[in-house]
């Protein structure tokens, strides 16, 4: 069994980390947030944060990703 995943499998890695993207967005568009919201955001930025780090990407794009761990951060 290879480490590398396939590229569906990073696709659907990629898909994944974009419904963290939307969800930070989401919350930080608010005008205010609870404490869940924020744990919310906080546990999704931790995602992209280690997401990023992953080393099998390619040409996807991940400046959305940096954005949101920035906007939520």
């Amino acid at each position: 069994m290879s480490d590398t995943p396939t590229a569906e499998e990073i696709a659907g890695h990629y898909s994944a980390a974009m419904d963290s993207v939307n969800l930070i967005n989401a919350l930080m568009a608010q005008d205010s947030r609870t404490s869940e919201d924020q744990d919310t955001v906080d546990r999704n930025v931790d995602h992209l944060q280690i997401m990023v780090a992953k080393d099998y990407w390619t040409t996807e794009d991940l400046a959305p990703f940096n954005n949101a761990i920035t906007a939520g951060s």
